[in-house]
């Protein structure tokens, strides 16, 4: 069960299609204060989602929107939009939300958005990041974070983690090593927002304001 949130808590969502690995992180390292937010709602595109069943068995607000009963993707983005909306965030962290959000979708977010992806962006927007690295060569690989805007995975980079590519990884083995150093490096990232150290800015009754800011953990 999610522990009380202090007055100052940055108030997060969280969008997930997935596991739900790294929402995890982040409530547990809130519940045991780590991290100055609180986690008001839990969204997904999957019903089934482990994402959603954490939140219900964390008893943390959660809601599940089909994107077959949408005509467009802009109508699903809007009514994903209205349900974020309702839980005043003041942060949208996609933890692993695996559709890609539209133009309409962005400008009527409640508050900012922020990314993780499992390359060190430029490299490597979209899918089958961890072949794409092993394909290209790459001696060193790991996860991203950044601002989510119009372009797919072109956002402004917030923050990244390293990894050594080893010569026998195939695309599983990498992709669970980066996926260990994606969890301290999403806290690490929220800690600095919500610390204002990475600051961010969507209208004047945001906290903070967005600045070409790059904080890089090895």
């Amino acid at each position: 069960m999610s522990a009380p949130a202090s007055p100052e808590a940055l108030r997060v969502a969280v969008f997930a299609s997935g596991r739900g690995t790294n929402l995890q992180a982040l409530h547990q390292a809130a519940s045991f204060g780590e991290l100055p937010i609180q986690i008001v709602g839990v969204f997904s595109d999957k019903a089934d989602s482990g994402a959603i069943a954490y939140a219900e068995s964390q008893h943390i607000a959660h809601t599940h929107l089909d994107p077959k009963s949408f005509a467009t993707r802009e109508d699903f983005d809007a009514a994903l939009m209205q349900a974020a909306a309702a839980a005043c965030p003041e942060l949208i962290v996609c933890a692993g939300f695996m559709r890609i959000i539209s133009e309409a979708g962005i400008r009527a977010a409640p508050c900012p958005m922020i990314n993780i992806h499992p390359s060190l962006l430029p490299k490597y927007p979209g899918l089958h990041t961890h072949a794409r690295a092993l394909a290209a060569g790459d001696v060193e690989h790991g996860a991203s974070v950044h601002r989510v805007e119009s372009v797919l995975d072109g956002g402004r980079i917030l923050s990244q983690a390293k990894i050594a590519v080893l010569p026998d990884d195939s695309p599983e083995q990498l992709a669970e090593r980066v996926l260990a150093i994606e969890h301290p490096l999403l806290i690490a990232t929220v800690r600095a927002i919500a610390d204002g150290r990475i600051t961010l800015h969507d209208g004047a009754d945001t906290r903070v304001s967005w600045l070409n800011h790059r904080l890089e953990l090895e």
